[in-house]
């Protein structure tokens, strides 16, 4: 299992520091951003398990924000705010918050609520799923999922099967994430809230195999889906989508 990683989002640097650094300390991988447009960043470029979001954010409102996530993404968020009161906590809920911790905090709680959320979200909620998007053009390739069809930079049409183009459009809509075998697995529906299952690692590899040799042009030594070591696989290449 990767180590979680963790969103902190606060425009104060001290308490976004501190958050960060105990959260760190605590076994997490985590990174600190003060704004949306960081949010933007950090989940276009890499794997995102949780976000710890202010509500507070400057002249950004979080409850806005995590609002527009939720449109795209089921990344599990717990609002961090200085308003405790219940109606702004049900705010924060309505918005798509899957807790509400208010400030001043326990570190120690705080931890406490983080792994409680990832342990209860049984889904792909480290994935930044492009929903909407359901052309994709990768390395001179067009693939259309509402058609299943797969065009080779040459102009030909390459035939996948339908759990070929399921992995494919969940590596198109992460590229340059590494992702470990069971988060494709419960991506691609194989798992479900099932445990992580030794079998259904090797299944992984054996479809990513069948994928390499028709897109490939050296399968044995792949350009586009590379192997990330001690964690699973990625996609290395720019990836563009049309709605």
């Amino acid at each position: 299992m990767a180590i979680p990683r963790l969103l902190v989002v606060d425009d104060d640097p001290e308490m976004c520091a501190m958050m960060v650094g105990w959260l760190q300390r605590n076994g997490f991988s985590v990174a600190g951003v003060h704004d949306g447009a960081g949010i933007a960043e950090q989940m276009a470029h890499r794997r995102v398990d949780l976000i710890l979001l202010d509500v507070m954010l400057g002249d950004e409102s979080g409850l806005r924000l995590c609002q527009t996530l939720r449109k795209d993404h089921d990344v599990p968020i717990i609002m961090v705010s200085a308003l405790s009161a219940d109606d702004q906590r049900m705010a924060g809920y309505r918005a798509g918050a899957d807790d509400y911790v208010a400030k001043p905090f326990n570190p120690d709680l705080l931890v406490a609520r983080v792994r409680a959320v990832l342990s209860r979200a049984h889904r792909a909620a480290s994935l930044a799923y492009r929903r909407k998007a359901h052309n994709y053009q990768f390395a001179g390739w067009q693939f259309d999922t509402r058609a299943a069809s797969l065009r080779a930079p040459g102009g030909f049409d390459v035939a996948l099967s339908a759990r070929e183009r399921q992995l494919l459009q969940v590596f198109l809509a992460n590229p340059d994430i590494p992702l470990t075998r069971e988060e494709i697995a419960r991506a691609m529906d194989i798992q479900g809230d099932a445990p992580a299952d030794p079998a259904e690692g090797r299944a992984i590899d054996m479809l990513i195999g069948r994928l390499r040799s028709k897109i490939e042009d050296n399968p044995k030594d792949p350009a586009l889906i590379r192997t990330a070591r001690g964690i699973g696989y990625v996609l290395s290449c720019r990836v563009e989508t049309l709605t």
